[in-house]
């Protein structure tokens, strides 16, 4: 009995196609996913160099606000300037004085108690006058420093805020390319996955656009002599068989 095999062919290029896919793709579920490549700090932008400068300056304000912050502010020639000031109060108290006593001369005082007592009294009211006056050009000397400083550090905290906010800005704009950076990273790292992925479906759309060929392959019957070869029948008794059959009789 004849026997008869039917077998779908898609064409070579379509099966090679199909195959080629199916390769890469089982290679791909093998290999590991390269994450480093667009992960990790590298990828984080540090502060920029004007908020590294604003930190620094910022740091060093501690001097100018603690209770001797006024000091480094404080003119060098003060003392100069007391001690100029004090001289010509020395300078009219000694004026002073000796016209006390030329109006005790003239009283015929000199020299006696009266004269005493309001030179006495004379020199406590100018010594009192000469500390005041000490007192008030140091008063206004350290106030005089304390606002320089108080303004010193003002300006140097607006200053490090305008740094800081200049800053920023340029880091964000440094963290938004590094951003654009590591998305390029990250889709040339998954480029062969979104391939396949995007060629996958549209090759499975074109191989069923190309229908299989279907092959036929018959089979034929078996000769007389393979059946009898099949039955067991050796060659001597094939012969026989065969004579037998269309021999003479």
């Amino acid at each position: 009995m004849a026997e008869t095999i039917t077998r779908q062919l898609r064409e070579p290029f379509v099966e090679s196609a199909g195959l080629g896919i199916t390769d890469r793709g089982l290679q791909l579920l093998k290999d590991p996913i390269p994450t480093a490549t667009y992960t990790g700090r590298q990828f984080v932008q540090d502060p920029s160099a004007l908020e590294q400068q604003a930190a620094t300056a910022a740091a060093g304000l501690d001097s100018l606000v603690g209770a001797d912050a006024y000091k480094q502010f404080m003119s060098p020639y003060q003392q100069e300037v007391i001690d100029t000031s004090l001289a010509a109060m020395d300078r009219e108290q000694a004026k002073g004085i000796t016209s006390l006593r030329q109006r005790a001369a003239q009283a015929g005082a000199f020299g006696g108690g009266r004269e005493a007592a309001a030179l006495g009294e004379y020199q406590a009211t100018a010594d009192i006058a000469r500390a005041v006056e000490e007192a008030k050009l140091r008063e206004a000397g350290f106030q005089q420093a304390r606002a320089a400083a108080a303004a010193d550090l003002q300006a140097r905290q607006g200053l490090g805020q305008y740094q800081t906010a200049l800053g920023a800005q340029q880091r964000q704009l440094d963290q938004a390319k590094l951003a654009a950076d590591q998305e390029a990273a990250r889709e040339a790292a998954f480029a062969d996955y979104t391939q396949l992925g995007l060629i996958g479906p549209q090759l499975a759309s074109v191989i069923g656009g190309f229908p299989a060929a279907t092959q036929v392959q018959s089979t034929p019957p078996p000769s007389a002599t393979q059946q009898l070869l099949g039955l067991g029948i050796g060659g001597a008794g094939l012969a026989g068989a065969l004579r037998g059959a269309f021999g003479p009789r």
